[in-house]
């Protein structure tokens, strides 16, 4: 079992900007996948974005793309996401993701390892 922990996330104005990380324990962290999902009250798990093994090639949501930044250093065992202008419809809980193949899906069952999630509230 790989363990995923997400940091960074707090309560902040909208229009301001959070870094949650996430860092994975184990040897393997390059070849995955990388996902961000957030969920908020009574929705379901949405797909943010997500990041190939090099961190070369990043796919977004429509809803954060412009906004929000993938990226990985993989000599930390870390993904980031760089959240700027956050809206307050941004507000939820953000989870990070491992999917062992490394193939590209927005579908939170494709993904193999998740973290507990941190919390990211966003006021008008």
């Amino acid at each position: 079992q790989v363990q995923l922990v997400e940091s960074g996330g707090g309560l902040v104005q909208a229009g301001s900007s959070l870094r949650l990380s996430c860092v994975a324990s184990g040897r393997t962290f390059s070849s995955y996948r990388m996902g961000w999902f957030r969920q908020a009250p009574g929705k379901e798990r949405e797909f943010v974005g997500s990041i190939n093994r090099s961190g070369g090639s990043t796919n977004y949501d429509d809803s954060v793309k412009g906004r929000f930044t993938i990226s990985r250093d993989n000599a930390k065992n870390t993904v980031y996401l760089q959240m700027n202008s956050l809206k307050p419809e941004d507000t939820a809980v953000y989870y990070c993701a491992a999917l062992r193949d490394g193939i590209y899906s927005v579908s939170p069952v494709r993904y193999d390892y998740w973290g507990q999630g941190t919390q990211v509230t966003v006021s008008s």
